[in-house]
């Protein structure tokens, strides 16, 4: 895939954890954090924040790396010396100032230092000590590509990981890259030289790589998604493809949702249902499902419902004998 989006919350797991157990045979929830210092990854942006092959991370340099700020200064120099630098070593050395975070709460002003400086490309992600980012010097990248070679393998890379991705969808995403080139007529040459395929259905254009293989059948498996899972990250398909409009409500009010904090498209052979919101306390694992289209095949839904809570108990570590409670609204 060469990207898998991360998210904080973890309800019942974290976004890059649910991504990849569909993905990864035998995956457990936290496996992608304890390797990630062995692998050959990077945490960035390439549509959203996640982990990104290193491949296609060196796409998105060079950064802006000149004309820091005092602070940004200070905080470079101390990480270079230091090395892998945990954010509380900073406090220490340069004050606990705080200031207004992106979600309107306070991190550490070092904390948000560190943070510009890795959005700059000048530190990296070395790892992860109880979900707290360690920082540490950027590697080097390879600087031989031309800004126009890097800006259409960028697109390349968007283009397969959401395939088969809204034309208008991808044309938005991949506008932020305008720093290499311009992306509209990036897309346009990708189209007329055949690296990009263009199909429409139902008056909707999408694109896709030309060396993009689709399976013809989907098997009759039930799966919990990630409200992140590339297979249903953009809205504009989800709604074509199954009929109905899927949200994330974690951040609405809680007057205002729908189907709950951190509900999980609910899929079913190639048909995405409804949704389950997934809970676990001191009884076990406790599942609500609810159903925009309630299966037909009701006997062997339930067979497969049976198969997918079992493989998520496993996911979570829990043990075979942890008790199960499923509802269905």
């Amino acid at each position: 895939m060469g990207f898998i989006q991360a998210d904080p919350i973890r309800a019942p797991a974290r976004a890059q954890d649910l991504i990849l157990r569909h993905r990864v045979n035998g995956y457990c929830a936290g496996q992608l954090d304890s390797s990630y210092p062995e692998l050959e990854l990077e945490e960035d942006i390439l549509y959203a924040y996640g982990f990104l092959t290193r491949r296609i991370w060196q796409l998105l340099q060079p950064r802006q790396t000149s004309g820091l700020g005092v602070l940004e200064k200070k905080v470079f120099e101390a990480v270079q010396q230091l090395g892998q630098t945990h954010p509380r070593e900073l406090q220490t050395r340069l004050g606990r100032r705080r200031v207004i975070n992106d979600w309107g709460g306070f991190s550490s002003a070092t904390t948000r230092t560190l943070e510009r400086l890795r959005h700059r490309g000048l530190l990296r992600i070395a790892k992860r000590e109880n979900g707290i980012r360690i920082y540490e010097p950027a590697r080097p990248f390879d600087a031989s590509l031309m800004p126009d070679e890097r800006l259409c393998r960028l697109i390349l890379a968007v283009a397969s990981v959401l395939a088969p991705c809204p034309e208008k969808s991808l044309r938005t995403i991949v506008a932020r890259y305008r720093r290499w080139g311009n992306p509209r007529k990036a897309v346009d040459e990708l189209i007329r030289n055949g690296n990009l395929e263009r199909h429409t259905a139902d008056g909707i254009s999408y694109l896709w790589q030309a060396s993009r293989g689709f399976h013809s059948d989907a098997s009759r498996r039930v799966r919990f998604l990630a409200p992140f899972d590339p297979l249903v990250w953009d809205r504009t398909r989800f709604e074509h493809f199954w009929g109905w409009p899927y949200r994330f409500e974690a951040y609405t009010p809680v007057a205002k949702r729908v189907r709950g904090y951190y509900a999980l498209p609910l899929l079913w052979g190639d048909r995405v249902i409804g949704w389950t919101n997934i809970r676990v306390d001191t009884t076990g694992l406790n599942i609500e499902l609810g159903f925009v289209t309630k299966p037909s095949e009701r006997l062997a839904f339930r067979s497969e419902l049976d198969r997918e809570v079992e493989s998520f108990k496993g996911f979570l570590n829990l043990p075979p004998s942890a008790s199960t409670s499923v509802t269905w609204t």
